[in-house]
């Protein structure tokens, strides 16, 4: 175990070297650019490779074609360099290439507060790109867990063939905290399958039994083609109905298959709970702060902490609406996962929403003083 006084950002460059990735390719852009610099001194020590493109689609396209070659890869950037990501983020998710995309996130719109944190890219990570599509999100709250959760986003990448997003925000990214680093032969890492029989048998997007196709490396001697169409099980562009909507239904199956897996959720003091917090990422430390507070004051609240936002856990939400009297949503947006909160809470209980969008982390009093009001209507 090697013990560590960490950033956060740094604990996720450390991250994805210690899952394997090997090719890195970005742009600098605050608050993620410290991932960037790590890399590009620890990469060429175990041999990988790191290259600063001309700007954000580039380095998009970059990790596209590294991941095609067989190497595993990463970019990270915050909320424009993201909105720049989303079309070859899509040609990805079509064309089953893994690859891992960290969105430290910040105020926004446009430009908006650069060095503040934020959590207003939620619904971007989710619909971002045009079309149906299947993506996975992940949402660290501490150094360790972006540690953590970036060895994970590349593990569901490699064996789902999908992109995964990391999303964190600039006070998970920012904050230093003493972190204990678990050895690499303790990692479970996960690779992608790769075909092994005759070349000339091998179609490249032909599902297994758990519907994510093997994957050969370009060059390996494969017969693969990759387009952005709506393509056959051989690659090639088709228009025919029956051959798009089997494709897309496919590629949504893959990831339904893992629901249950992938429904992710941390508690802190929600065994007798009568009000929950429902928070993530940043926000969440405030939000357990409140918790410990309320707790204090007699109010028996708990957190209930998503790691896995998308595919958000629908099945984790509904048996939280039946246990408690009321859930308060905290998010540094306007209510992008409250409204999902509500859906699947469907009026069994209130659902109450506290947000900040100027740049500032939601204060535990502030939190507290919100939750009060919900245990008064609840």
């Amino acid at each position: 175990m090697t013990v560590r006084l960490m950033q956060g950002n740094e604990a996720c460059a450390e991250g994805a070297i210690a899952a394997g990735m090997r090719f890195f390719a970005g742009y600098p852009i605050t608050p993620s650019t410290e991932i960037a610099e790590a890399l590009a001194e620890r990469l060429p020590q175990v041999g990988g490779k790191f290259i600063q493109m001309e700007d954000e689609i580039a380095s998009m396209a970059a990790i596209i074609g590294a991941s095609l070659a067989g190497v595993k890869s990463m970019t990270a950037t915050s909320g424009p360099g993201f909105s720049l990501k989303q079309e070859n983020l899509g040609f990805a998710s079509f064309c089953e290439v893994p690859c891992v995309v960290v969105n430290v996130q910040r105020a926004g719109p446009s430009t908006g507060l650069p060095t503040s944190p934020a959590q207003g890219d939620v619904m971007q990570a989710r619909w971002g790109t045009h079309g149906d599509h299947p993506i996975i999100a992940l949402c660290p709250w501490s150094v360790r867990e972006a540690f953590d959760l970036t060895v994970e986003s590349f593990n569901l990448s490699e064996a789902l063939r999908i992109p995964v997003i990391l999303l964190t925000d600039e006070v998970v990214g920012h904050m230093r905290e003493r972190v204990e680093l678990p050895p690499a032969g303790e990692l479970t890492l996960i690779d992608r399958k790769r075909p092994d029989g005759p070349r000339e048998s091998y179609v490249p997007f032909r599902a297994g039994s758990d519907g994510v196709p093997l994957m050969a490396d370009f060059g390996a001697g494969y017969r693969y083609h990759v387009t952005g169409l709506t393509h056959d099980e051989h690659g090639f562009p088709v228009s025919a109905g029956p051959v798009a909507g089997a494709l897309l239904e496919r590629l949504h199956a893959k990831l339904e298959r893992r629901r249950d897996d992938l429904d992710r959720v941390a508690t802190l003091e929600m065994e007798d709970a009568e009000f929950a917090v429902f928070a993530y990422g940043g926000a969440a430390r405030s939000a357990a702060a409140a918790v410990r507070l309320a707790r204090a004051e007699g109010l028996r609240a708990g957190l209930f902490r998503p790691q896995v936002i998308w595919p958000f856990p629908d099945r984790s939400v509904s048996r939280l609406a039946g246990k408690v009297r009321g859930v308060l949503t905290v998010e540094m947006n306007l209510g992008q996962l409250h409204a999902e909160v509500q859906r699947v809470v469907c009026g069994r209980v209130p659902v109450v929403h506290f947000g900040r969008v100027d740049g500032e982390l939601p204060s535990p009093r502030d939190i507290l003083a919100a939750l009060k009001e919900v245990a008064r209507s609840g």
